[in-house]
This record gives C-alpha cells, sequence and structure tokens, in this order.
C-alpha cells in the first residue's frame, strides 16, 4: 500500500481571479449598504460587514483600503445611479416619483443618507445643485416666488419620509409604509402636491 498522493493545487486563471475579485466586491459593497442602513458610518463595524458577505474583513482594506473607502464607494455607486434618475427632459412630478420609487424599491440608501445627517458619515456632502431646478422654475413647473432651496429640502423630505417615520405612515394611513395600497396612494398624492408647485 502506497502513501496518497499529493494534491496538486493550480492557482486559478487571471479571468477567474477577476471574477472572484469583482463577486468579493460586490458581496462587501452589498454587505457595506446593509450594515451602514442599519447602523449609520460610525456604528458599522468593519467585523461585521465582513462576516455578513462572509469573506475575510483584510479584503475591506485590501478593495477599498478601509471602512472609509467602502464608505465611499457606496457613494460613489449612489451618485452614478442618480446621474441615470435625473433626467432633465422629464416633468418635475414625474422625476420626484422616480426618486421615491427608488426609495420605495431600496430603502438603504435614503438610511444611509438619514444616519449621515443625524450623525455625518465619511463623506461631506457636497453643495446641492440647484441650477436644474432653477431652470424648471424658468419654465413654469415651480412657482417663481418659490425658493429653489427650500423646494428642493420639500423633495427630499417627501421621498424620505416613509422610509424616516414608518410609524406615522401607520397612523396617518392605516397601512404599512411597504404595502402596495400605500405606495399607490401616496405616489399619486405626491404627484398632486408637486404639480399644484408649479
Amino acid at each position: 500500500m502506497g502513501l496518497p498522493r499529493p494534491t496538486l493545487h493550480v492557482a486559478p486563471a487571471p479571468a477567474e481571479r477577476k471574477l472572484d475579485s469583482e463577486r468579493s466586491r460586490r458581496l462587501l459593497l452589498d454587505a457595506a449598504m446593509d450594515e451602514f442602513a442599519e447602523k449609520g458610518y460610525a456604528g458599522a463595524r468593519v467585523q461585521d460587514i465582513a462576516d455578513r458577505a462572509g469573506l475575510n474583513k483584510q479584503l475591506i482594506s485590501y478593495y477599498f483600503g478601509g471602512k472609509k473607502g467602502l464608505y465611499l464607494e457606496l457613494h460613489q455607486q449612489w451618485l452614478r445611479r442618480e446621474a441615470t434618475i435625473a433626467d432633465p427632459a422629464r416633468p418635475l412630478h414625474e422625476l420626484i416619483v422616480r426618486y421615491l420609487d427608488e426609495s420605495f424599491a431600496d430603502p438603504r440608501p435614503t438610511r444611509l443618507n438619514l444616519w449621515n445627517g443625524l450623525t455625518g458619515g465619511a463623506v461631506e456632502p457636497d453643495p446641492e445643485d440647484l441650477s436644474g431646478l432653477r431652470r424648471r422654475q424658468a419654465a413654469g413647473e415651480l412657482a417663481e416666488d418659490l425658493d429653489p432651496a427650500a423646494a428642493m429640502l420639500l423633495f427630499m423630505s417627501l421621498v424620505s419620509a416613509p422610509v424616516a417615520m414608518p410609524h406615522i405612515v401607520r397612523q396617518l394611513f392605516g397601512v404599512e409604509p411597504d404595502s402596495p395600497e400605500f405606495r399607490e396612494h401616496y405616489t399619486e398624492q405626491l404627484r398632486r402636491i408637486v404639480r399644484h408647485l408649479a
């Protein structure tokens, strides 16, 4: 009876390493979004993010340079996503509803933004660009006596309210904020409110 043959470990091909790297990055980003949305930047722990992703926490430093880099990458992801949402050709009431749809589909970015406002985060927010809203105001989509900054704050509040205050949604509407009934009703009301501001 002979000795067992040693197992040969073959290094993965470059294409396989790239796929594994992309998969690891995606898992870490998704886990980080969950963790930051639940606990904010300050409350999130690198080990908890790694555990959620099922990966070694050293990979966070390897791929993103640490917790802050991971947070910054999530911020960049949102900016890329927002660029596909903010269509200047879309009527203002439909644009705001598009942001609401995004928040309903995945409330985590809204929660992350709320945490950032309450406790701060790794990203110092850029000044909000009001030029698009000013153009819409000049075109008659927003009444000329309204301050675009106040209107922007109102729109952000309207979009984030169901995520920020689900208990108030239950009190006022008598339904869950993630129910189809509430979503349909609130979406239509949001359209009407924005149109009334013209």
